[in-house]
């Protein structure tokens, strides 16, 4: 007979310093004085009701394991049932290793949920890069948005500058991960500094989902 396992059950990974992950997490929110690496919640930009999701990286790097990947893709399927833009600003080290495949399976779901929104609901969302999105975040949820906006001289990645050189043994020039250079290629949909953010994000918020949503 096959036990339940609860989630309080599984051990990640075997413990390989002194302190163990369970304790190394608990440190950072004592730390931080944040439960995990993002913050979820309804708000409103420009008088329109948005579901917003922002990331921290003094919080493990904002690195993304179970927890954050649950609170995104809650954060999503709730903005989907009621007809809500969904706007996620990124600031990640990429998935939590210390959680193994708990952490990439994060990936697939944010992104299935991002797919329920966007292509059968016909909902908007919008990714904001910030300096650093790297890895698991770059490689899923932070390139999915309708309209994607980063930070100038931002650095935006999927493996590190080290890792590809020792890796292929070839060498990365400096500026071929930042946010300028690679919006010279297309990559994002507008650089925007974060003075003005707020300004420009209100005015597109209400641009794009005119005629989507009435302001209560």
């Amino acid at each position: 007979m096959r036990k339940d396992t609860s989630i309080e059950d599984i051990s990640y990974i075997e413990d390989i310093e002194d302190i163990s992950y369970e304790d190394y997490n608990d440190s950072y929110q004592k730390e931080t004085g944040l439960p995990d690496a993002i913050q979820t919640g309804i708000g409103r930009v420009n008088g329109i009701t948005v579901a917003l999701g922002v990331m921290d990286f003094k919080f493990m790097g904002g690195s993304m394991g179970s927890v954050v990947g649950e609170k995104i893709t809650r954060l999503i399927q709730h903005a989907t049932k009621n007809y809500l833009p969904v706007i996620l600003v990124c600031a990640s080290g990429g998935a939590r290793m210390q959680e193994g495949s708990f952490s990439l399976m994060q990936m697939s779901k944010i992104a299935a949920a991002l797919h329920t929104h966007q292509k059968e609901k016909n909902l908007l969302y919008i990714s904001i890069l910030t300096s650093p999105t790297t890895g698991g975040v770059t490689a899923s949820f932070g390139m999915l948005a309708n309209f994607t906006i980063v930070e100038p001289n931002a650095y935006i990645a999927f493996a590190g500058k080290r890792v590809i050189e020792q890796t292929l043994n070839q060498i990365v020039e400096e500026e071929s991960q930042t946010s300028d250079s690679l919006f010279d290629f297309g990559m994002f949909d507008v650089m925007v500094p974060r003075a003005i953010l707020k300004k420009f994000l209100s005015e597109i918020v209400k641009i794009i989902t005119f005629g989507i949503e009435k302001s209560e």
